[in-house]
């Protein structure tokens, strides 16, 4: 007989997210999330873990959250037919929120000078950056999902909900950073991504041999 999870978050769980009091505190959750060793995350369906798609993705997403930066939402590049039949193509991207202005900078500046598309949004009391969003899936030429665009007061609510308030503050009125891949499909660009991003992190090392170095 099948188990089905449960659909709410264990007291553990709403224990350890709430206990967090700072950004590295709630990047170190997410990280071990990703990693299997935490069952529920906030803003997520309770007692599943991250999509089988990204489990390649794993060590690139937790080593940004360790870094400093909070993943919210990634997926592969992608190309083929899909369950349905249908023809689907996705660009590989992330999005992330980040709350530290140098940190902010240098993903941006690594991101742009890879060539990928960036996109930045934010919620704040006084009104922030409001881009527009990037399409990163499509089925038969359509359009499926985007990355970016406005967020809203209640975005953040249903994002973050059974955070500590000072902390809920913190990443609710951050920066949230929307990296894309020019191309759709797995190739080229779609996986230079991962590495312009393990670069960033530390994960990988800078190598004129290596195919993924973002130095000229």
């Amino acid at each position: 007989m099948t188990t089905m999870p449960l659909p709410w978050m264990s007291r553990a769980d709403r224990r350890r997210w709430k206990s967090a009091r700072t950004v590295l505190d709630l990047g170190e959750l997410m990280a071990r999330w990703l990693e299997g060793e935490i069952a529920s995350r906030p803003g997520y369906q309770p007692r599943f873990g991250p999509d089988e798609e990204t489990a390649h993705l794993v060590p690139t997403l937790a080593a940004l959250c360790r870094a400093g930066y909070v993943t919210t939402c990634s997926q592969p590049g992608f190309a083929g037919t899909g369950v349905d039949g249908l023809w689907w193509e996705q660009r590989a991207a992330v999005e992330l929120a980040v709350t530290d202005a140098d940190l902010f900078h240098r993903l941006v500046e690594a991101a742009h000078a890879a060539g990928m598309v960036v996109r930045i949004n934010d919620h704040r009391r006084d009104g922030g950056a409001q881009e527009q969003p990037v399409v990163v899936t499509t089925c038969d030429g359509e359009p499926v999902t985007a990355f970016g665009g406005r967020i809203s007061r209640a975005d953040m609510a249903i994002q973050w909900p059974g955070l500590d308030r000072g902390l809920y503050d913190q990443v609710a009125h951050g920066t949230y950073v929307s990296i894309v891949a020019p191309e759709y499909g797995p190739a080229a660009a779609g996986e230079r991504l991962w590495g312009v991003l393990d670069f960033l992190t530390g994960l990988r090392r800078e190598d004129p041999a290596n195919p993924w170095t973002t130095t000229a």
